[in-house]
């Protein structure tokens, strides 16, 4: 698996479980893909805002369907992530360490998901692009 198919320049992703507080993994995820130009879109149904931009309850309400899916969430709570992907279509979903479990991934193989996981993507996937 390389990581970076996960984000092909002009790529939508969604990142679940962005939060208000920039101290946390969800909002430092975010705003570290929305640094790095990627097309990044919140998630998360107890806001509906982050920063100046708007924050989406589900995935299915984003303006764009995402090319890829971030976790950034418990496990039981990226294993419904996973089934809105499977109605949804898409087909590639990051799952940040400690949002993956057994059942979620092996939903996403059943379902020829692309999956990421034991990775973290600030520190495996941009930290490369910032070293190239």
């Amino acid at each position: 698996m390389n990581p970076e198919e996960f984000f092909r320049k002009g790529n939508y992703v969604a990142v679940v479980g962005v939060s208000q507080k920039p101290e946390k993994w969800g909002r430092k995820i975010y705003e570290a893909l929305l640094g790095a130009g990627i097309n990044a879109v919140p998630i998360n149904p107890k806001h509906n805002q982050i920063g100046n931009k708007p924050c989406y309850p589900e995935l299915k309400s984003t303006p764009h369907k995402p090319d890829t899916v971030i976790t950034v969430v418990s496990p039981k709570i990226t294993e419904q992530i996973v089934t809105q992907c499977i109605e949804l279509g898409i087909k590639n979903i990051w799952m940040q360490p400690g949002s993956e479990s057994e059942k979620a991934i092996s939903l996403c193989k059943r379902n020829n998901i692309k999956t990421a996981h034991g990775l973290c993507i600030v520190f495996d996937l941009l930290k490369i692009k910032e070293e190239n």
